[in-house]
């Protein structure tokens, strides 16, 4: 039997649903329908929310639009220690820039990529990471190792840990080998899921935490995958995992922001268009998620 809350002993753990961005048809950003949103993922089952990620399309935001994602996420959440605020950006002064401005809005902690202009060494991760901490929040790194090319290796992440850098890491990686690594070399180091279709195994390795994609449509059948996995409930586990591992797959393809969003849609949410260079998904890529989504939706997952 599962319990009803795992324990949360820190605001980076349990699930922190990356959030999608509600936008209208014209392309502008739906505040409101993103206020509702943050309400209604911790209303069904969500620990948080990380505002200004790649799911949110932050690389597409203007600062005043970035700023004001992280407020309305703060405000709709009513407790700053329920928000990680997603503050990549291409150079390090600017990244700390956005961790100031978390800070300040009340958020708990940050969620932060390694240097992405480029293949960056060891030493200029390192000072990345340094750097960002210095505005005082606690910092969990993404380790994206396709999308950014710099891969956050467990004796990376140890040192980063040891620099006192960062709290936690969400792994992207799929190699759930690392879960065992990473525990050897930097034992009190948090690792958190980062990708929706390895959660059971990354929780059975001994995840605290989960940042999501798929909860921002189906969010309460999530949130059982979640706690169950968590508490090596397998009974339980198991068969929801394999019923909504056809759309939590999604998560790791290059069209997971339109995946989700068009999820969101028929869960009757408000997922909206995504802003260029995305481009719609293609029409044998909707008849996929569709036909999935509404199969979940039919089997009575929310």
């Amino acid at each position: 039997m599962t319990s009803a809350t795992p324990q949360r002993l820190r605001p980076w753990h349990g699930i922190l649903v990356a959030t999608a961005l509600p936008l209208r048809a014209d392309l502008s950003v739906d505040f409101d329908s993103y206020a509702e949103h943050v309400r209604w993922l911790i209303d069904n089952g969500s620990d948080g929310v990380v505002p200004n990620g790649s799911l949110g399309e932050y690389q597409t935001l203007s600062d005043e639009e970035r700023a004001h994602v992280v407020r309305t996420a703060v405000e709709a959440a009513g407790d700053g220690d329920r928000v990680m605020v997603g503050v990549a950006a291409y150079g390090s002064a600017e990244s700390r820039r956005w961790a100031e401005q978390a800070r300040e809005a009340g958020a708990g902690s940050v969620l932060l990529l390694p240097p992405n202009a480029y293949r960056a060494e060891e030493e200029a991760v390192r000072a990345h990471y340094a750097e960002v901490a210095k505005a005082g929040l606690p910092v969990v790194a993404y380790n994206n190792p396709y999308d950014t090319k710099v891969d956050l290796t467990p004796a990376l992440l140890a040192q980063l840990y040891a620099d006192g850098s960062i709290v936690a890491v969400k792994e992207f990686s799929g190699d759930v080998r690392r879960a065992y690594e990473i525990a050897e070399l930097a034992p009190e180091l948090d690792l958190l899921i980062g990708a929706d279709d390895v959660l059971l195994e990354l929780a059975l390795a001994g995840a605290v935490g989960w940042i999501a994609g798929y909860p921002n449509a189906l969010p309460a059948s999530c949130a059982q995958l979640y706690r169950a996995a968590i508490d090596g409930d397998l009974a339980t586990a198991r068969p929801l995992y394999r019923a909504l591992h056809p759309l939590l797959r999604w998560d790791s393809k290059t069209e997971f922001v339109q995946a989700i969003k068009l999820s969101m849609d028929l869960a009757g949410r408000t997922g909206g268009p995504t802003r260029p260079p995305r481009h719609p998904l293609t029409a044998e890529q909707e008849a996929v998620v569709r036909a999935a989504t509404e199969k979940a939706l039919a089997e009575g997952h929310k």
